[in-house]
């Protein structure tokens, strides 16, 4: 029997990113992992804080009863108020754990809310480039995923946004810091984007969703500070995780949170708490919520991020390779250089010096790549030869 039409046509566009890491798998067994520079998978490599250890052994020795049992689908009320204290300090607010819904990661935190605010054909509005599976987490609801152009620095364009707003429009979705880029959208461009969003509403008597998909937040460099979401905009709903700012992508912890002053609260929280439900997550990972929500002040260090990302950067600068400073995240978003702008040729080329990184096409923007840098930095610095080499070979 076939398989459903949407998914094979899914698998036919497959995330480059994936399709990049399993390659790094293959050239590692023919290479040897020295000698393959894997820059593809945004897989925090930093080791969780002592902290989080810590609570880890003393809550699996505790073994209280019940510990593993079934919780209320929006989560443990301990858990969703310690959040709620850690959102509201983030974002400039007064909300307690009744505006909380935990989420199986950021990843389930976003279909969650794309099922509860999506009708089919409803429009969520981004920019390029963009983390490509928004698109599923749309679609798979029956939305519609409509991109616009970013500036040239890759700062909001609101003036783009504004023009895709329509009677359809569910949502805006945003990510900052930002991957593939490293941009953080600085508080002007929110209040912007409120703005916009406020006028729309007024026109047309549906006011969009501002959902701001956050698991940088807290990685972020120079002192740059990512502005709050919940306090700009009535209408907001933030999703994070606990992927990278505590590395730990692999146990899916993530949080909803909702602004005091959405309208139709209890609608929208009932909302997410079913739709937690019935697409089969029932409720995020039980001793994870028990964690995080004693580490509501702990991070990764993220100096070594900042480290490994100045490695890189002198790395692209010796092999002359243009690039997006980044404020936040841990990508390097790369121009394809000379007269091509063919990405995906240049992204084979690089492999021939196994070197690997990200198809732009891959987030909506082609004649682009990305580079993760969360690697050892030892790995960052013995690849610029291997870049010089690639890139004098590329331009002939």
């Amino acid at each position: 029997m076939p398989i459903a039409g949407t998914i094979r046509t899914a698998l036919e566009s497959a995330s480059m990113i994936r399709k990049m890491f399993e390659e790094g798998g293959r050239l590692r067994k023919q290479y040897g992992a020295d000698r393959v520079f894997d820059f593809s998978l945004g897989n925090p490599d930093v080791e969780p804080p002592p902290a989080f250890h810590r609570v880890f052994l003393k809550l699996a020795k505790e073994d209280r009863k019940g510990s593993h049992g079934y919780m209320p689908n929006a989560g443990y009320p301990e858990a969703r108020e310690a959040l709620a204290e850690k959102a509201s300090r983030e974002h400039q607010v007064k909300i307690d754990g009744s505006h909380v819904v935990m989420s199986a990661g950021a990843a389930g935190g976003l279909s969650t809310v794309f099922k509860t605010i999506c009708d089919p054909g409803d429009e969520v509005i981004v920019a390029r480039p963009y983390f490509m599976e928004y698109r599923s987490y749309v679609g798979n609801h029956g939305g519609k995923l409509v991109e616009v152009d970013s500036l040239p620095d890759f700062s909001l364009d609101l003036e783009a946004v504004g023009a895709a707003l329509g009677p359809k429009t569910a949502a805006v979705l945003i990510n900052s810091p930002h991957n593939p880029t490293g941009r953080v959208y600085p508080e002007s461009c929110i209040a912007g984007l409120a703005g916009l969003l406020r006028d729309h509403g007024k026109k047309t008597g549906r006011a969009p969703y501002l959902v701001a998909d956050e698991p940088y937040r807290e990685i972020v460099y120079n002192g740059i500070k990512v502005p709050p979401i919940l306090s700009a905009y009535p209408e907001s709903i933030v999703v994070s995780s606990y992927s990278k700012s505590l590395s730990l992508p692999g146990e899916r912890i993530g949080y909803i949170a909702v602004s005091p002053d959405i309208e139709n609260r209890d609608d929208v929280m009932n909302g997410l708490v079913y739709a937690t439900r019935i697409l089969g997550f029932v409720n995020a990972p039980a001793l994870m919520q028990r964690i995080v929500a004693e580490l509501n002040y702990a991070r990764v260090d993220v100096g070594i991020y900042a480290r490994r990302r100045d490695a890189f950067k002198a790395v692209l600068d010796a092999a002359g390779m243009e690039y997006v400073e980044p404020e936040g995240a841990f990508y390097l978003f790369c121009r394809v250089p000379g007269a091509s702008a063919d990405d995906l040729a240049f992204v084979n080329h690089l492999k021939q010096h196994l070197i690997l990184g990200v198809p732009g096409s891959g987030f909506g923007k082609p004649g682009w790549l990305r580079f993760a840098y969360c690697v050892d930095e030892k790995i960052i610095r013995a690849s610029g030869e291997a870049f010089r080499k690639a890139l004098a070979s590329w331009r002939g």
